[in-house]
């Protein structure tokens, strides 16, 4: 089991409804955004999520759980839980407080707990813990005003239940953009039951067949029974390139016994 510890200031989601009321600002933070937990049927596991109001006035957190999946383009997309869903952990979680008030400068914990069913399949199942965040300030004024300012992040749990073999094809490679905008665009369609995460290289090669130029892949899921794009932008070689012809050659690992290997070209006009 691993976790990404990360934090970061969360996106204020604004909602009135009194539009010309003024609105005051509030920030808070999560740690991890990110647990990946590997188990099997029918066991249990209990982890925590820090929460901090690194603010200068009390804020009150209401946690829930959601549902959630990524767009092509990789955007995670929320849903209140729903019975049945496909590739679902959320019927499998307990959290506890639902509700806590944090002080300036203060930190508290929501624990949770996943019960993987014991008849569960194999595959890679999901859920999320979403807050939302508002100062109490807003909340004791919203009777009076009608406003309250609510900011909302997630906490994104990957639930890898044993070890479904990986099947991912790459579908296409093309190019898009242009200048700084240049981009290498790898689609992907992963048929599995199995989440996956890319790795890899990209290598531009000139016209004498030296690689002029090799780009790290960036580490994206690739939830199960989905598609993906992952995009690459040119601009991260080092030093720019000169303009040319140039064959791009990919090559990514996402968990199966032989890369996943692509080529196109790109031509550049400086």
């Amino acid at each position: 089991m691993s976790r990404q510890r990360a934090a970061a200031l969360l996106v204020l989601l604004a909602s009135a409804v009194h539009p010309s009321a003024s609105w005051g600002q509030v920030s808070a933070e999560a740690t991890p955004l990110r647990f990946e937990i590997t188990t099997q049927p029918g066991t249990s596991h209990t982890q925590a999520v820090t929460v901090t109001n690194p603010g200068k006035e009390p804020v009150r957190v209401r946690a829930a759980l959601s549902d959630w999946s990524l767009s092509v383009r990789g955007a995670p997309q929320f849903d209140p839980p729903r019975p049945g869903r496909l590739y679902s952990a959320s019927d499998w979680v307990r959290f506890a407080p639902p509700e806590l008030l944090l002080e300036p400068g203060k930190q508290g914990l929501v624990r949770f707990t996943i019960t993987v069913p014991p008849d569960v399949d194999p595959g890679g199942y999901r859920t999320g813990l979403l807050f939302e965040f508002a100062a109490e300030s807003e909340l004791r004024a919203a009777k009076a005003r009608q406003v309250v300012l609510r900011s909302r992040i997630a906490t994104l749990v990957y639930v890898h239940v044993g070890e479904p073999p990986a099947d991912v094809d790459l579908t296409d490679l093309q190019i898009r953009g242009a200048g700084d905008q240049l981009q290498i665009v790898a689609a992907l369609k992963n048929t599995s039951r199995r989440s996956v995460r890319t790795k890899g290289t990209l290598t531009l090669f000139d016209g004498s067949g030296a690689a002029a130029a090799r780009i790290v892949v960036p580490e994206v899921p690739v939830l199960p029974e989905s598609e993906r794009e992952l995009a690459m932008s040119v601009s991260a070689s080092t030093p720019p390139l000169p303009s040319g012809t140039y064959r791009v050659e990919l090559k990514l690992d996402v968990g199966m016994a032989a890369l996943l290997v692509g080529e196109t070209t790109l031509r550049l006009e400086r």
